[in-house]
């Protein structure tokens, strides 16, 4: 996914493995003025995993911007996570064509996001 997100122009991307030490990470990274602008949660230790940490995440940090992968898009399953305080779900694909497509929404969507004054004169 970090490759695919640099070949469609996408930020830096680092990868919190555990996430533990990413929900403490996130949390320290979101009190400072250049927080990270979107974090894209993809977990698969249980069906409820990604859901579980936006919704500790948001609390922690509400000030950031959440993505939920997720492998299915049906309504019950994006609800839930939307609800979580995620703003946006992407769909996890196993064909390489749909998932370059979801690489490059989630890129569109992390461009639509970003502070129209992020970048000072």
């Amino acid at each position: 996914m970090m490759r695919m997100l640099a070949a469609h122009g996408g930020p830096h991307v680092e990868r919190l493995a555990d996430p533990d030490a990413a929900l403490d990470a996130l949390t320290a990274l979101a009190a400072l003025p250049s927080a990270p602008c979107m974090v894209l949660v993809d977990l698969k230790s249980s069906s409820t995993a990604t859901h579980d940490f936006i919704l500790k995440l948001k609390h922690q940090a509400p000030g950031l911007l959440l993505a939920a992968m997720s492998p299915s898009l049906d309504r019950d399953t994006r609800n839930s996570l939307l609800d979580a305080g995620a703003s946006a779900v992407f769909e996890r694909h196993g064909d390489l064509d749909a998932y370059r497509r979801e690489a490059a929404n989630i890129v569109g969507f992390w461009v639509r996001s970003q502070r129209l004054d992020a970048v000072g004169t």
